[in-house]
């Protein structure tokens, strides 16, 4: 059963922040995205500002409304983020994308490991690698924004019994992806996912860094 989260997070134009934006130029273009996104998107919850920083990321409001929201997913990954919890990413792109600043998770990619189950069974590094990061995965928070086979293989993992603490998953494209999607919001794990074929690597990004973001807000940091 999909879980709105309920906890308010006004982060207002006068205390806004962006650990990523480290210019003054920067911090306004980032600050005035912001606040056009909070009249178009709304600005109530905590899934709010991932709807936000989501449709800022991609140039589009329309993604605000193809995001889904399970099982409380950001009081989810704001819990393992405050227990140091390993982010395993499906690319590299979403490893390097991801805000360094304000937590102590280590950041993993699943490209990283699982050569040899890649070349054994023909499936793809992303898939292979989470395979090999199995005992890894639990508790972990998972981050796909590419690859439909990987968050294939992840909720194949949570069907057995492997539990991520949230998974965001929003791989793009047209094999596997809007499915696998799908598949994930079938099961009792905290997730984002974007419905339908779109998605993708920015969105993935947008969504962590901006837990990463009410984190560092929460600790007064």
């Amino acid at each position: 059963m999909s879980k709105e989260s309920s906890r308010h997070a006004g982060t207002t134009a006068s205390t806004y922040i962006d650990p990523g934006a480290t210019t003054p130029e920067a911090y306004e273009i980032s600050k005035t995205s912001r606040v056009l996104a909070r009249k178009m998107v709304g600005d109530q919850t905590p899934d709010d500002r991932v709807r936000q920083r989501c449709s800022v990321a991609v140039g589009d409001f329309a993604m605000a409304g193809l995001l889904r929201f399970n099982n409380d997913p950001v009081t989810a990954a704001l819990g393992a983020l405050k227990g140091h919890a390993p982010v395993i990413t499906d690319i590299r792109m979403v490893q390097v994308g991801i805000q360094k600043k304000g937590h102590h998770s280590e950041i993993l990619c699943a490209l990283d490991f699982g050569d040899g189950i890649s070349r054994d069974r023909g499936i793809t590094r992303s898939s292979a690698g989470f395979i090999a990061l199995r005992d890894r995965v639990a508790g972990s928070i998972v981050v796909i924004g590419n690859a439909p086979s990987a968050l294939l293989t992840v909720c194949a993992m949570i069907k057995e019994g492997i539990r991520p603490a949230v998974v965001i998953g929003t791989p793009v494209g047209f094999v596997n992806a809007a499915e696998s999607k799908s598949l994930l919001r079938t099961l009792d794990i905290p997730s984002i996912s974007t419905e339908g074929t779109r998605g993708g690597t920015p969105v993935a990004v947008a969504a962590i860094n901006e837990c990463i973001t009410l984190l560092i807000e929460g600790s007064g940091a």
